[in-house]
């Protein structure tokens, strides 16, 4: 079996997956409870909180658990946006672009959509001439799902501050493949899911400044600082702690590898003569590759693929079953002739270049 959809989903750090049942079998007792059984997990809830807060640069308050990218952008977008305009891309994930929806019809905002170029890039201009007094929140990815583009979201930020605005980052994709010092790229607020980084499925964080007036995402009791209640996973927690960890230490050689795989796949696809087009900006994710094949459908591609026990995605895995093209692909104007041939290959940390030489020979072969 060759894995190559790590944009969708990463396998579980084994660490962090012994380190889960450890505590699951270890430590039962409720987090919030006041006797000496619950003290050991507020101790594993603490320290959680401060790892992640290292790996971007943040204060551990401004850390509050979540259950996943979805949660995250749904509590950013909806929380800040009631009666007020939202700015964000064409080519975010569905968690923004729903919950900006949403936000239209029922909570009285407006929504502004910037458009992209070709290469799945924001110009920073536009959203220079796309601010209105009204706009509240402006929210734009960090790095693209299905292409793997990685925004300017330092200017955009900056941009969004010039004018007394609050800036989002939906940074599922990012965090724990490449740097991020929120200080420095001076976001409001930044989503991240722990299976994208070989955590677990199923928890993840949101990123908020404290000066922030974040309301509770829903209520009940005093968890993450009275703003999102439930008892915590605390289990998932200290394994997504862990993973992010790891990724961060290693993230350098890691990135290297699979940028390595990357050049593979491409140099033997055009060695092979195949008329094929890279989606995306050169700037772009690490081991991420959208592709687009001529005259040829990337579902076929994929179902070929799979027989062949190698598994790649048509674009987004939040797409299955949609035979149409993806918002994405529409909105950076891919030929006709290439974007119903697209599939994204996207390798991670446990892919290895004899995989990249596999893939190749099989979609040469299809």
């Amino acid at each position: 079996m060759i894995y190559a959809d790590n944009a969708a989903t990463t396998r579980i750090d084994e660490d962090a997956l012994n380190l889960m049942i450890e505590l699951q079998k270890k430590f039962y007792a409720n987090p919030s409870s006041g006797y000496k059984l619950s003290r050991p997990i507020k101790k594993i809830l603490s320290e959680s909180r401060e790892k992640i807060a290292a790996c971007i640069n943040a204060e551990p308050q401004e850390i509050y658990f979540t259950s996943g990218g979805t949660e995250s952008n749904n509590w950013a977008i909806k929380n800040l946006s009631v009666g007020k305009n939202i700015i964000t891309s064409s080519i975010e994930h569905k968690s923004v672009i729903n919950s900006c929806l949403a936000a239209k019809n029922y909570l009285n905002s407006t929504v502004t959509f910037l458009p992209v170029d070709k290469f799945g890039r924001v110009n920073p201009y536009d959203l220079q001439e796309k601010i209105l007094p009204q706009t509240k929140i402006i929210s734009v990815m960090f790095a693209n799902n299905e292409v793997g583009t990685i925004q300017p979201i330092k200017k955009l930020a900056e941009i969004a501050h010039n004018h007394g605005k609050i800036f989002h980052t939906d940074a599922v994709q990012a965090v724990g493949h490449i740097a991020i010092d929120v200080k420095d790229l001076g976001v409001d607020m930044l989503s991240a899911s722990a299976h994208k980084f070989n955590g677990p499925k199923g928890i993840g964080f949101l990123y908020a400044k404290k000066s922030l007036n974040l309301s509770p995402f829903h209520d009940g009791g005093s968890q993450e600082f009275s703003l999102r209640a439930g008892t915590e996973n605390f289990p998932a927690i200290a394994a997504m702690a862990l993973a992010l960890e790891k990724n961060c230490a290693a993230m350098k050689s890691y990135a290297e590898k699979v940028t390595a795989c990357t050049k593979i796949l491409v140099k033997r696809l055009k060695e092979s003569n195949i008329d094929f087009i890279i989606n995306g900006d050169e700037n772009r994710l690490p081991g991420h590759l959208s592709l687009s094949f001529k005259d040829i459908d990337g579902e076929t591609i994929m179902h070929r693929l799979d027989l062949k026990n190698i598994y790649v995605s048509t674009g987004s895995a939040c797409n299955y079953g949609q035979v149409k093209i993806s918002h994405v692909l529409k909105a950076m104007k891919i030929p006709e002739e290439y974007v119903s041939g697209t599939i994204r290959v996207t390798f991670g940390r446990d892919n290895t270049f004899d995989d990249a030489e596999k893939i190749a020979d099989a979609i040469i072969k299809i």
